[in-house]
């Protein structure tokens, strides 16, 4: 070992490398995901367990009406997400979850027994390719 560099010093500057490194790594991961979503992601709404609807989140306002013999929501859907606007349920819990975009984000009423996920993005349809096979 030379006079100019210590142990200690070699030791600190490989683990800054390797620290860099990994910080590198993990932005590309991220990238590469972001890469890969190709269109809006969707909402699934649940209404007593059951799938009611499954929504395309997009940037363009839509309105959803669930009615049950327990009462009432109305979600908006607005900037590719999903949010409780209108609900006749005593609590209003529901509202506080505000818009949700993110995959695995939810909504739940438990009055209307209602559970809206984010599913993340569309199933492919049938014009696009799953995968390639050589």
């Amino acid at each position: 070992m030379s006079d100019k560099f210590k142990k200690g010093d070699i030791v600190l500057i490989v683990s800054i490398f390797l620290l860099a490194m990994s910080l590198l790594g993990v932005r590309s991961l991220q990238d590469r995901n972001q890469d890969r979503i190709r269109g809006n992601p969707i909402a699934t709404i649940n209404v007593d367990g059951k799938v009611h609807k499954t929504v395309e989140l997009t940037k363009e306002t839509q309105y959803v009406e669930i009615r049950t013999e327990r009462g009432y929501d109305i979600l908006k859907i607005h900037d590719k997400g999903i949010e409780v606007v209108e609900s006749d349920c005593p609590e209003k819990i529901c509202f506080t979850f505000g818009l949700i975009k993110n995959p695995s984000e939810v909504i739940i009423c438990i009055p209307m027994r209602m559970i809206v996920e984010v599913n993340g993005e569309p199933a492919p349809s049938d014009n696009e390719i799953d995968a390639v096979v050589s």
